[in-house]
């Protein structure tokens, strides 16, 4: 028996919206990172992008468990000699949310070519409102 790889012309991509609010942050990001993936499809394959595209909103009302809203930190570095910037949570959820949002499922996805096509087909919204009603996106349950 061979092994099934899909190709480009198989793909068939739908639109999803996720409703943050009230969800931990990382079981929500590797749902989203499983769906831009392709996981989810039996047609899985893992050199090719065969995921969806997907819209998280309410991104400012996601949860963080425990003290990590105030411990955990946000690094970024400008580029610059001593340009090394640290924030904590609290403030990025606050500022930022959706930053806190895709720096989670970009951590999740392939570090290469492959992952930065797949988060592309990422947005993020900080309230319950997005531009993408045209194309007929449907609602995904996070398993609770």
């Amino acid at each position: 028996m061979n092994t099934y790889m899909a190709k480009a012309e198989d793909i068939q991509r739908k639109w999803y919206v996720i409703d943050a609010a009230g969800k931990p942050l990382g079981r929500l990001a590797s749902e989203v990172a499983r769906l831009l993936r392709g996981k989810h499809k039996p047609i899985f394959t893992p050199h090719v992008d065969t995921g969806d595209h997907v819209i998280v909103i309410n991104a400012e009302k996601v949860e963080l468990t425990g003290k990590k809203r105030s411990q955990k930190l946000y690094v970024r570095h400008t580029g610059y000699p001593g340009g090394l910037k640290t924030m904590n949570y609290e403030t990025l959820l606050r500022t930022k949310p959706e930053r806190a949002v895709e720096k989670a499922v970009k951590g999740m996805l392939p570090h290469n070519r492959l992952g930065r096509a797949m988060l592309k087909k990422l947005k993020v919204y900080r309230g319950s409102e997005h531009p993408h009603q045209a194309q007929k996106p449907e609602v995904w349950q996070i398993g609770e």
